[in-house]
């Protein structure tokens, strides 16, 4: 076989293979995203990866991490298919036992996980049956090719070489077209009535209209950060929507989301902070909240005497194991259905989610939230918590610089940035150029003890490159601690430093 045959075998085992995927990726628009090969790959892959891996991919790649998986896989997908195309030319089945094993293997992985349905081994099998008959047709005409001629000098046909070519720049391009259209499509607000809250928060101006660069007091919901485990959004709708309350509980009980909106509502101003937030960054945002607070539910379900914490589950297959006493000590933990005024979108939990002021969002904020179940931390462990991670995850005093920038001219300037301490709130921060004094910044706003604060300071900034640090105080009086610390196991600390080049 020459080497054009060979790169043609292989050429059509990678559009065999892309084609295939392409296939079970559109139909799992009809049986469902957790039914998807490259979501049910995907999801395997983030449940085994070692958290270390997970936090460099964050740190990495931010928020688009995921798309970063979905195009490694994708890669994976077409090299495999192309060793299938030269196995295939050289044993005559082993390439199609390649393939098909992809795809029913995928199909295998999205049937036994726990946002399984019942068709979810569709998607997985076609994709199986359609990568295994391109791949077939396409090696049989180059076997027919050489068949007719002298096997040792057959070059393959333009035409067939061509046909492979677009059938993987089809697979491939439909990927990215289907990746690119059927997921974000899926972020906006469904529509419904928001009930009239019978508590509401007026949240004060802040200083983002005085000071260019700083934080604004409210995150815009579009901005507002998301880390979670779904490489497809959930789509529950509110009509199917069921909330299981059971476990250690005397009165375990289901609510609809009907029921749910005709209880009392809070509004409240929360800061939401994910504990993979490095010092300094970007994983923190504050908005206005509205839901139903959790010690009603749980009031109702009345805990045993024995139970330690509330096991929530959300419909990604995400888990968080939440303090009971926390969420019964009177902070304001609700189920939330709506941020900044409206109903929450897709992408941060529709149509419910939980949020638990004062700890970080992995043992306090599951999304698309449909169970809660009350028992001890012995008993059950959740997402995280079960990969090494802290049980209880309490925000850290934490503030970040946001102004001046890395480059700046010399003179007149303002240091500035927002600090948090969620549910102790903040009472000072303090800022330290190069090696000289602390000073002490202006707060902004108080809004309340669950809310940033916006802080300033006044600095005449002089030519030379300088560090600036900064550092706050919680609402008890607590400094926040110097110690460096990595985000594992329960949330980075230490100062936020930024190195400056004056002018």
């Amino acid at each position: 076989m020459t080497d054009s045959a060979r790169g043609t075998a292989g050429l059509w085992g990678s559009a065999a293979a892309l084609v295939g995927l392409l296939v079970g990726q559109l139909t799992s628009a009809i049986t469902g995203p957790a039914s998807s090969p490259m979501d049910a790959v995907g999801g395997l892959v983030i449940d085994q990866t070692p958290s270390a891996l997970k936090e460099w991919a964050i740190a990495t790649f931010g928020t688009a991490n995921k798309t970063v998986l979905l195009l490694v896989i994708g890669v994976a997908v077409a090299a495999l298919g192309w060793l299938a195309g030269w196995l295939q030319r050289r044993a005559g089945w082993a390439g199609a036992v390649l393939l098909a094993g992809l795809g029913v293997g995928s199909g295998i992985i999205a049937a036994t996980r726990t946002t399984a349905s019942p068709t979810s081994l569709i998607p997985g099998m076609l994709a199986a049956l359609v990568a295994v008959l391109v791949l077939r047709w396409g090696l049989g005409r180059l076997k027919e090719l050489e068949d007719s001629t002298d096997s040792r000098t057959a070059e393959p046909s333009r035409r067939l070489v061509m046909l492979g070519g677009a059938g993987a720049a089809v697979g491939g391009l439909g990927l990215l077209a289907v990746e690119g259209t059927v997921r974000p499509a899926t972020v906006g607000r469904p529509p419904f009535e928001l009930p009239t809250p019978r508590a509401t928060s007026t949240l004060q101006p802040g200083l983002e209209t005085r000071i260019p660069g700083l934080t604004p007091l409210r995150t815009p919901v579009p901005d507002f950060f998301r880390i979670d485990i779904a490489l497809s959004i959930p789509r529950p709708e509110t009509e199917d929507w069921v909330l299981t309350i059971d476990g250690m509980v005397r009165n375990p009980f289901t609510i609809t989301f009907d029921e749910l909106l005709a209880m009392p509502m809070v509004e409240r101003d929360v800061t939401l902070t994910c504990v993979s937030n490095p010092v300094g960054g970007p994983y923190v945002g504050s908005t206005r909240w509205q839901g139903v607070l959790v010690a009603d539910l749980l009031r109702r379900a009345d805990p045993e005497p024995r139970a330690e914490q509330v096991l929530s589950h959300g419909a990604d297959g995400f888990s968080a194991s939440t303090p009971l006493d926390v969420l019964l000590d009177g902070r304001d933990a609700m189920i939330a259905i709506a941020m900044d005024g409206e109903p929450l979108t897709r992408v941060h939990g529709f149509p419910a989610r939980l949020l638990t002021p004062g700890l970080y969002g992995y043992v306090g904020a599951t999304k698309w939230l449909e169970r809660l179940t009350i028992t001890t931390f012995d008993e059950a462990q959740a997402y995280w918590t079960y990969r090494g991670w802290g049980e209880r995850g309490p925000v850290k005093t934490s503030t970040r610089i946001d102004v001046p920038g890395n480059n700046l001219d010399a003179g007149p300037t303002t240091i500035a940035g927002v600090a948090w301490a969620t549910h102790r709130g903040i009472s000072k921060v303090e800022v330290r150029v190069d090696e000289g004094p602390w000073q002490e910044a202006e707060l902004g706003k108080d809004v309340s003890d669950d809310y940033w604060r916006q802080w300033h300071l006044p600095w005449d900034a002089p030519s030379g490159t300088h560090q600036i640090t900064a550092r706050a105080v919680d609402g008890d009086g607590e400094v926040q601690t110097s110690a460096v610390q990595d985000v594992v196991p329960d949330g980075a600390t230490g100062y936020h430093v930024r190195t400056v080049q004056v002018g």
